[in-house]
């Protein structure tokens, strides 16, 4: 049902069939990037990304995802991309660093490229935090990647 009669609106779309999705995971605080990996990839396919067209790259931490994603827009071959971490406030200031520096970076990266990226880096005051987020989050990560691909390439179809 269109909400105006006379205005046209792009439709949500979670068809996962046909896209290639990356995702880029940190390996700092593995046990929680793996949960959120595990409910993404689980995800995607249950919305028809193929196996085949979802790529996995790890890195040390939240700080690096950013380069990894940046060569993945890059090369032309994804539709959306995923970052997947966590990050869990400590005794230092080093915290607000990571949370905010590698959130700006994937902003920057998706406005540079026009590929969407999913922020799925967690930030959390502790690991108990992130334990109950992390599946949640690695869902709704998959949906909101497939929902802009969708999306732009809807948008950027002619009229």
């Amino acid at each position: 049902m269109a909400r105006y009669e006379n205005i046209y609106e792009y439709r949500v779309s979670l068809q996962g069939a046909g896209l290639t999705i990356g995702v880029v995971m940190s390996r700092f605080n593995q046990d929680i990037g793996e949960g959120l990996l595990s409910a993404c990839t689980s995800e995607l396919t249950r919305l028809g990304v193929g196996e085949d067209n979802i790529r996995i790259a790890t890195v040390p931490g939240a700080l690096e995802i950013p380069l990894a994603l940046l060569t993945m827009a890059r090369s032309g071959r994804f539709n959306a991309l995923i970052a997947l971490g966590a990050v869990i406030r400590g005794e230092t200031y080093h915290f607000e660093i990571v949370a905010n520096d590698s959130c700006r970076a994937l902003m920057e990266v998706q406005l540079t490229t026009s590929v969407p990226i999913a922020n799925g880096i967690l930030t959390c005051e502790d690991d108990d935090q992130a334990l109950a987020r992390m599946h949640q989050k690695g869902s709704d990560c998959a949906q909101a990647a497939i929902e802009m691909a969708n999306l732009l390439r809807a948008i950027g179809e002619p009229s």
